[in-house]
């Protein structure tokens, strides 16, 4: 994907992940994988479960349906971070492919990413980028 070098400096984006029929002991340890993972990103200023946001103490299993599975991600580099968190989330959801999904949302607009052919998940990704000015006409 072509990306231009819009800043995205100060830029949240939240991670939603849902999984028909996992419990929520699974669901917090997937959660916490991908965390860890997109928190190696280059251009992640902070990757935080959303509960440890949300007043609950940092590490503790509680079992909030609201934040269970979301992650509060600071982006603090230009250029193309917004392609690469995305295509990230993808290559995740491929490599475990099942019932999961996951929604990214920037400025208050989300995009569901599952482990959907790579064609199709190009397209909506696309069109998203666009729109957030992540990626050239």
């Amino acid at each position: 994907m072509a990306t231009t070098q819009n800043d995205h400096s100060g830029v949240t984006v939240r991670i939603s992940m849902s999984a028909a029929g996992i419990d929520d002991e699974r669901m917090d340890r997937q959660t916490r994988m991908l965390r860890a993972e997109l928190a190696a990103m280059d251009g992640v200023e902070s990757a935080v479960l959303a509960r440890d946001t949300a007043g609950a103490a940092p590490g503790s299993k509680v079992a909030d349906p609201v934040t269970l599975g979301a992650i509060v991600l600071a982006l603090s580099a230009s250029g193309g971070v917004v392609t690469t968190l995305i295509e990230t989330v993808h290559d995740w959801l491929k490599r475990d492919p099942g019932s999961r999904r996951v929604a990214v949302t920037i400025d208050g607009e989300s995009i569901e990413i599952d482990a959907a052919s790579d064609a199709e998940q190009h397209e909506l990704v696309e069109a998203f980028l666009r729109r957030h000015g992540a990626v050239a006409g």
